[in-house]
């Protein structure tokens, strides 16, 4: 049976964000264990994101636009504006702290902004890896245009293509835009998937989609995509977890221990600072102790 999920709405300074994994009906779809839509808003002169520095550990971070521009600073001294068709991939392991910004020179005027924010948990073997960003730029991606549909490979393989950016686990991130009647069988060859929708009216092997919302094919399914008007959407999957997982505000991990250590840490300051927005600091929240997500 298919699955379709309703995100949660949250209201960030005029930016709608959109999350629908973790929910209860999908705790992770392959290695994504979160999954946000970020608007598409138009913001005023003045006015942009600000999210300010705050720690990972566990995961890995993708960030990939359809318009505007969001620039990335970490504890590596990274410092890199992502625009549409651009990948930032920001791997935390043992630890890192970043923050995302509106760049000057796009606050200053009216500005669009609509993308898509998720995170990867990394295997087991690799939660611990070293921190590490990296930034790729759209035409280094792989890319398909065919009869009607614009494919570009955001991570993982897909399609017959690999993309550059360094995975951990078998992952499926493909980044669709279908013209108005244009047809498209979802790529096949990973053990779970999943379609996000942000834009535009499809129907999943003959059904009607709703937009915005996350679809997860019943397995086995052909999932022939249909568009009936211009379409935006981001196919996701992959492998699943090697085991469960706790979430706990920015933090992801198989052990609810190492959790609390990373807690300690960024009380403590011992993430480090980051160079150029070095001023303030998102504190750690008094949450309740993390719970493990499920795993098929």
């Amino acid at each position: 049976m298919t699955t379709i999920i309703a995100p949660r709405v949250h209201d960030i300074g005029g930016l709608q964000v959109r999350r629908a994994v973790p929910s209860i009906q999908a705790r992770s779809v392959g290695p994504f264990v979160f999954v946000d839509h970020m608007g598409p808003a138009i913001l005023e002169p003045g006015h942009g994101i600000d999210v300010r520095p705050h720690p990972h550990i566990g995961l890995a971070t993708v960030t990939f636009l359809w318009s505007g521009e969001i620039g990335h600073r970490d504890t590596l001294g990274s410092d890199q504006v992502i625009r549409p068709g651009d990948v930032n991939w920001m791997t935390a392991g043992r630890g890192i702290a970043h923050s995302e910004r509106t760049p000057p020179p796009e606050r200053a005027r009216e500005h669009p902004l609509h993308g898509m924010q998720t995170w990867l948990a990394l295997p087991k073997s690799a939660e611990e890896t070293a921190p590490a960003f990296y930034h790729h730029a759209a035409d280094t991606l792989p890319q398909q245009r065919r009869a009607g549909a614009w494919l570009r490979v955001i991570a993982g393989r897909a399609y017959g293509e690999e993309s550059p950016v360094r995975v951990f686990a078998d992952t499926l991130n493909v980044a669709i835009d279908l013209q108005p009647d244009a047809e498209l069988d979802l790529d096949a060859g990973h053990v779970q998937r999943a379609l996000y929708l942000l834009e535009g009216e499809a129907q999943l092997d003959g059904v009607d989609l709703p937009v915005q919302h996350l679809v997860i094919p019943e397995p086995g399914a052909r999932g022939r995509l249909r568009a009936r008007t211009p379409v935006k959407a981001m196919l996701m999957g992959g492998e699943p977890l090697d085991g469960p997982r706790h979430l706990w505000w920015n933090f992801v991990s198989s052990s609810q221990e190492r959790i609390e250590q990373a807690k300690e840490d960024w009380r403590a300051g011992r993430f480090g600072t980051i160079p150029g927005d070095d001023k303030e600091f998102i504190p750690l929240p008094e949450q309740p102790a993390p719970k493990p997500v499920d795993y098929p």
